[in-house]
């Protein structure tokens, strides 16, 4: 099992980035380079949750987002073709006083098979540069739909 850590700061305010975050129409690769539109299917969604199946480049996920606390994005895995057992992500999500936003996340990835194992020891390895990369994309794309 592998468990990435990841933060940024960005200029939109909390709403603005769960704003982002659920936002599961067309365009969605735009904030989420690894969600492609042809992946995403949104099964049921109410005013704080969703189920969605999204992914990219050969592996989905079906996601249960819970934004209950809209300071905190808890997003579990549900079905997957390549994890299992606890996979998710956990967005926390800090206001400060200059107007900036604390986005911290951790990403769990646990395989479910031996495709899952091999990608979820890359990107717990290797891999962390890359969801650090895409994690830097959704804040910009997030802050870039902001009013100027």
């Amino acid at each position: 099992m592998s468990i990435i850590r990841l933060s940024a700061i960005t200029t939109a305010t909390p709403e603005q980035f769960l704003a982002g975050m659920t936002d599961f129409g067309p365009g969605r690769a735009a904030l989420f380079p690894n969600s492609a539109d042809d992946y995403l299917t949104v099964h049921e969604s109410g005013p704080d949750y969703a189920d969605v199946t999204e992914g990219s480049g050969g592996i989905w996920e079906r996601l249960h987002y819970d934004w209950s606390d809209p300071r905190r994005v808890v997003m579990t895995t549900t079905d997957s073709n390549v994890w299992g057992g606890r996979s998710g992500h956990v967005y926390q999500l800090t206001p400060h006083s200059d107007g900036t936003t604390s986005v911290e996340v951790v990403v769990t990835r646990e395989g479910k098979n031996a495709k899952g194992r091999v990608v979820g020891f890359l990107l717990g390895t290797v891999g962390r540069r890359a969801l650090a990369k895409a994690l830097r994309t959704t804040v910009q794309a997030v802050e870039a739909r902001q009013p100027a």
